[in-house]
């Protein structure tokens, strides 16, 4: 690992972590997920998973990176000594590639959005013609693949600059500011005509529409919400000094996704009923519902765009931790760094082109009774997520000295001992229990 990547401050790299899940995890995924899984219900089995399971894994995968310092194939083989447990870093790269390139098509429509709140065309409409338009927008071929290459394009360019002069300098000026403005949207879409509806059905959980493949919805969403599974921790704590305190940094993560998480539920299900629209809106609802709750507002055209561009900067630091796995697993710490930017980067957008396309000229197109978008997420953040969490969690447990985690878990930390034996407990054995039980269960209904 090259000696100059390294994160100036721990700060930065909380950011730059807790930024890497905010943009879509948060903002884009968890209000669409909940939406279509009982609202409140599903809210109460996330942040379950996120205590017992997110949490404890993230733990996990801060300990394998500040540990080994390495990429994340090179860090199992570290620490194992058998060239075997590669295949575990390998399938962090596999599962980033594939979250990249439907990522990068949710990262098109962001800044397509953007260009068109500048434009002032998103406002001065219908409240019930924002779904139409966002159909439209996002079924032009065109449009897609533009958008897709152009939000790809902004990630490398960051990206090739490494952790400190491109990952943490973005992260630390943007995210105050995405926190900021979205407290005022919250305030704004509490304040509409019916918001209480929303907030109910948020916060008071309905379990009879929670199923089996719900709660391993929960389950992905935890992971997805923390980035822990495939590996990204474990490339971003690589980075960090050794007498860093990675405990601490795990309950700054978890506590701002949970609150942008929570935030978002009272920005988005408030509106949802206020303007009659369907809560399980799926992927899109964040775009049909905001540029309409913006539109009833003083100088909603400019809290628009800002909230946009925001945005864009927050789905950015969540495609940042997704390629700079994948860059630094290429470049070993020593390549080219630039060069293995965009070439990976290029590879992600042709294998993105098929999600891009599947709400428009590929739409008739179904495996597994679900669009081409949808398959690449489901495989992702219900199955390589899971599974490779659950291999992560095996191996720290039982392939690490325990001395040795107990180590990293005191290291700079006043709390890392009194936590330890509870969490060595959960990553031994809760985490992989809940883990099977929910694949199994959800794979046996589906």
């Amino acid at each position: 690992m090259s000696t100059n990547e390294q994160w100036s401050s721990r700060f930065g790299f909380i950011l730059a972590s807790a930024g890497s899940a905010i943009g879509l995890g948060a903002l884009w995924k968890f209000p669409y997920m909940a939406g279509t899984n009982g609202g409140g219900a599903f809210f109460l089995v996330f942040l379950l998973f996120t205590f017992l399971v997110g949490a404890p894994m993230l733990l996990a995968e801060f300990v394998v990176g500040r540990h080994s310092k390495k990429d994340a194939v090179a860090a199992y083989e570290e620490i194992s000594g058998s060239p075997k447990w590669r295949s575990l870093g390998y399938l962090g790269v596999i599962a980033s590639f594939i979250i990249l390139s439907f990522y990068s098509v949710i990262g098109g429509w962001v800044l397509t959005y953007l260009l068109r709140s500048f434009s002032g065309s998103l406002t001065g409409l219908e409240s019930n013609v924002y779904g139409t338009l966002f159909e439209s927008i996002i079924g032009d071929p065109a449009t897609a693949l533009l958008s897709q290459a152009a939000f790809l394009a902004i990630t490398i360019s960051v990206v090739q600059f490494g952790i400190q002069k491109g990952i943490e300098v973005a992260s630390k000026y943007m995210m105050p500011s995405l926190f900021l403005l979205f407290i005022i949207l919250v305030v704004r879409s509490l304040t509409l005509e019916n918001s209480l509806e929303g907030v109910a059905f948020f916060l008071q959980p309905d379990f009879s529409k929670l199923t089996a493949e719900g709660v391993l919805d929960a389950l992905g969403q935890s992971f997805f919400a923390l980035s822990v599974g495939i590996s990204l921790m474990v490339t971003y704590s690589s980075y960090l000094s050794k007498n860093a305190n990675i405990t601490g940094s795990v309950f700054s993560v978890v506590g701002l996704n949970i609150f942008i998480s929570f935030l978002a539920g009272l920005a988005i299900f408030p509106a949802v009923f206020s303007f009659g629209f369907e809560p399980a809106g799926g992927p899109g609802l964040i775009f049909t519902v905001l540029p309409a709750v913006f539109n009833q507002m003083a100088f909603g055209n400019l809290f628009l765009a800002t909230f946009m561009a925001l945005l864009l900067f927050a789905t950015l630091t969540s495609a940042f931790s997704l390629l700079e796995i994948i860059v630094a697993t290429v470049t070993k710490g020593q390549g080219n760094r630039k060069k293995a930017a965009w070439i990976s980067g290029f590879f992600i957008f042709i294998l993105g082109i098929p999600s891009a396309l599947s709400f428009g000229v590929l739409s008739d197109v179904s495996l597994m009774g679900r669009g081409i978008f949808d398959v690449m997420d489901f495989l992702a953040s219900n199955l390589f997520m899971p599974i490779g969490a659950l291999l992560i969690s095996i191996f720290v447990s039982r392939k690490m000295k325990k001395d040795i985690l107990q180590n990293e878990v005191m290291m700079g930390s006043k709390i890392g001992k009194v936590i330890f034996p509870a969490w060595f407990a959960l990553i031994r054995y809760i985490v992989p229990a809940a883990i099977t039980i929910v694949l199994i269960t959800s794979l046996l209904s589906y």
